[in-house]
């Protein structure tokens, strides 16, 4: 039996036996993928012929147009280009990313899908790094909440090398600030009702006004209410377009909880997570870790749509190979910067 999907109403499982029942192999994850792919229906590349295509039985992933006969791969274009991988665990690396709240490690992704080699499952789950990342993305702080911009250093201890930042890796962030109307029974709402909405994250080369500000002028609408510490980097942001609110901070927890409280929260929330789940991580990949945190955090409402989401974002963007991962040729699809 043929598995079909609507392209109009695209499904997602919402527990393990649901995901085994929509896709129980690879000819039902080629009929997902073909529909996020053409909304419409299928469409030759070649003659421009549209209707329902010749399919292999042997290799759910090519079709081949009844006009020119013309073979597509379903995977030419997306993350998962030129991989040998089946389709079934591609499609399982993108269920567990998105809907397990910690995400997933490569060790414990090769040792759930039985994988022969920790490589393939480090690749895939870069792979699907690249796409978590909405190509041509908006910028956030358009609505009538103000955004939080802060930096911090991310890194292990750096022993017998004395005070400073050695080793480490500079990181900013702006974080939407939004305020719930929603009252939970009698309590107060936490953080006095404020909830973090949209988040970007990113390396930064350094502390300067240029990288600091270019960043939020990548990530933030101009006209945007921004607060951020008293740090002299930020001080061009108001003739660069922005309501700037610089708060001088003086180490106070308080008055860091009054002004900062979601970007500071969502800093120890990202050193948790690379600690607990990963057990750190270099320098040369945190970029794509990054994107990963971000993009389940801007779902953590929806966790399981998120698995539909990626596999739409997914096929859209390139990914980087094995060898463009650890060479430094590959470009970070959000900051465009390479690996290294």
């Amino acid at each position: 039996m043929t598995t079909t999907f609507s392209r109009d109403n695209l499904p997602f499982p919402e527990s393990l036996p649901e995901f085994q029942r929509l896709f129980p192999d690879d000819a039902a994850c080629a009929a997902y993928l073909e529909a996020i792919r053409w909304r419409g229906g299928f469409v030759c590349g070649g003659c421009g012929a549209a209707g329902e295509p010749y399919r292999i039985k042997t290799r759910p992933h090519v079709l081949v147009c009844r006009k020119c006969r013309k073979e597509t791969r379903l995977t030419v274009g997306t993350v998962m280009q030129d991989s040998h991988t089946p389709l079934s665990i591609w499609f399982w690396a993108a269920y567990l990313v998105s809907s397990l709240t910690p995400g997933i490690s490569a060790v414990q992704f090769q040792r759930q899908l039985g994988l022969s080699r920790y490589e393939t499952a480090f690749q895939i789950l870069h792979k699907l790094r690249a796409g978590m990342v909405r190509p041509g993305r908006d910028r956030i702080g358009g609505g009538d909440g103000h955004v939080e911009v802060d930096e911090v250093w991310i890194g292990g201890e750096t022993r017998g090398q004395g005070r400073g930042v050695h080793g480490k890796t500079l990181v900013a962030a702006a974080v939407e600030v939004c305020q719930s109307k929603k009252r939970i029974g009698k309590a107060a709402p936490r953080r006095n009702g404020k909830y973090a909405g949209r988040l970007r994250i990113e390396v930064v080369p350094d502390r300067s006004a240029e990288s600091l500000c270019g960043f939020v002028e990548n990530a933030v609408e101009s006209g945007a209410l921004i607060v951020t510490d008293g740090y002299q980097g930020y001080n061009t942001l108001a003739a660069r377009g922005y309501q700037h609110v610089p708060v001088v901070l003086d180490g106070d927890p308080a008055t860091t909880d009054d002004f900062l409280p979601i970007s500071h929260l969502v800093f120890s929330n990202l050193k948790t997570w690379l600690r607990g789940c990963h057990h750190g991580v270099s320098p040369q990949h945190l970029q794509a870790y990054l994107n990963e945190f971000a993009f389940r955090f801007n779902r953590r409402f929806y966790p399981f749509n998120a698995f539909r989401s990626l596999l739409g974002i997914g096929g859209q963007v390139a990914a980087p190979t094995y060898d463009g991962l650890y060479s430094g040729e590959w470009k970070h699809p959000t900051c465009g910067r390479a690996a290294s």
